[in-house]
């Protein structure tokens, strides 16, 4: 005759240190997406209004200063507040000028960890990123 031995139910679930290690792993993670994001759209704030800049057929008319001061109008409606028009880059080599922002864009973490992003931005979509050294 064959015995059975009652069945012992298994445990099933995250023990607590578990779940504790899962959660503060989400929230790194979540707090690191919200450091991030808004630098993010800045981003492609500004890369957005260099490249309508780059489009624009009076471009090789204006001058260094009307190009910074167009920047500017665009930048406070797109609430771009890290790249100044200062900050802006013209190369006018081959004819057409080709304006480009370089920036790091800095925002603390907690203590003293901060979170540093550099950005290469041009209205010329083929030019290739400046190195930031």
């Amino acid at each position: 005759m064959h015995s059975t031995l009652p069945m012992q139910s298994q445990q099933r679930g995250v023990s607590m240190i578990g779940f504790l290690f899962v959660a503060a792993v989400l929230v790194a993670v979540a707090m690191l997406a919200m450091k991030l994001v808004p630098a993010y759209i800045e981003f492609f704030s500004v890369k957005k209004i260099l490249s309508t800049m780059g489009q624009e057929s009076d471009l090789r008319s204006k001058s260094n200063a009307e190009l910074r001061n167009d920047f500017s109008r665009r930048a406070n409606v797109g609430y771009v507040t890290v790249v100044k028009p200062e900050d802006l880059t013209v190369d006018r080599h081959g004819g057409v000028p080709v304006i480009s922002a370089d920036y790091e864009f800095r925002n603390k973490l907690f203590g003293n960890v901060s979170l540093v992003v550099d950005f290469s931005a041009s209205s010329n979509p083929r030019a290739a990123p400046a190195q930031i050294e």
